[in-house]
């Protein structure tokens, strides 16, 4: 079954490869796991038989909405989705939205219920996990990581989540990127704890662990607000983490190799609170020149739409 590097393959970019050789690329960059972020066709054919494991997206906010309010909505996404390919595709994990905003958050927990009813009726519900994805401002207070705890405003929504992951043996998964704290906040975190680079040691005195970089400290953020809600087996899965190689401040290739060489060397070793293997996924596969936003939002790429690498990185076995 696919490995715990994974790579996110967004498809928000003209002139990108057909879906069979984009499975072809992982495959020969020893690239084990995948996230799509909706239910695409063409990407869920040509992973049959690819033994590469997915992370399937239901899609937006409105998705999650009509998962939400009608149960049947969900036993059809299931069937459509999910049973048609299944077990020729490698389904992980179900992520019921992406980084939604405090105005939708109250969708999630009823639509990962519906979702969950729908994969147990079909059978599947020891095999495939329902989460959800959040961004890590979900978090507050997370330096030192042993403060990490739920946003006040966010907790009616995240602690019964946390509750559902842990009743469920899900991870919760969480979209971590170094590259944002830093860009925030340069003065106080400096570019080598962001990228990998040695030199720089942070005590914890809260937990008495030392932490070498900033990913694994939000990583243990995330853990500590996981026991703060009353759920401390839920894992944490790393959705998404990645740095730009252009188009902004400290966007560099250098950068960006030294930090996602870093996630994927990290994976077999945890984090000082969680040693062991962590489950990455290094956003993103190509860079997507159609993604909104600021210009670095463009340049996240490990390869450009021509398969051509950005720059070297490798996956380890």
């Amino acid at each position: 079954m696919g490995g715990a590097h994974g790579v996110c393959y967004g498809m928000n970019g003209d002139n990108l490869p057909p879906a069979s050789e984009v499975v072809q690329l992982y495959k020969s960059n020893n690239i084990g796991a995948m996230r799509i972020y909706s239910p695409d066709k063409a990407a869920l054919a040509a992973l049959r038989g690819s033994g590469i494991a997915v992370i399937i997206d239901v899609g937006d906010s409105g998705a999650v909405g009509n998962l939400a309010r009608n149960p049947s909505a969900a036993a059809d996404w299931v069937r459509d989705n999910v049973q048609a390919y299944w077990p020729d595709v490698i389904i992980r994990y179900i992520a019921v939205g992406n980084e939604l905003g405090p105005g939708d958050m109250g969708l999630i927990l009823p639509a990962m219920q519906n979702v969950q009813n729908a994969l147990a009726s079909a059978g599947l519900s020891n095999a495939i996990r329902v989460s959800t994805a959040v961004k890590m401002d979900v978090f507050a207070d997370t330096f030192p990581p042993s403060r990490g705890v739920f946003r006040p405003d966010l907790q009616q929504f995240m602690a019964p989540i946390a509750r559902f992951l842990a009743d469920a043996m899900a991870p919760l998964l969480v979209n971590v990127y170094p590259y944002f704290a830093y860009r925030d906040n340069p003065r106080d975190i400096s570019l080598g704890y962001a990228t990998f680079q040695p030199g720089t040691t942070v005590r914890d005195d809260g937990n008495g662990l030392t932490y070498t970089n900033l990913f694994s400290a939000m990583v243990d953020a995330a853990y500590a607000a996981l026991e703060k809600a009353g759920a401390p087996g839920v894992r944490v899965v790393v959705s998404e983490s990645g740095w730009p190689s252009a188009g902004g401040f400290a966007a560099s290739v250098e950068n960006a190799r030294n930090h996602n060489q870093g996630v994927n060397d990290n994976v077999k070793n945890g984090t000082p609170k969680r040693p062991g293997q962590l489950e990455t996924y290094v956003f993103a596969m190509f860079n997507e020149n159609r993604k909104p936003g600021d210009e670095t939002e463009r340049h996240f790429g490990l390869f450009n739409p021509d398969k051509t690498p950005v720059y070297p990185i490798t996956f380890p076995n």
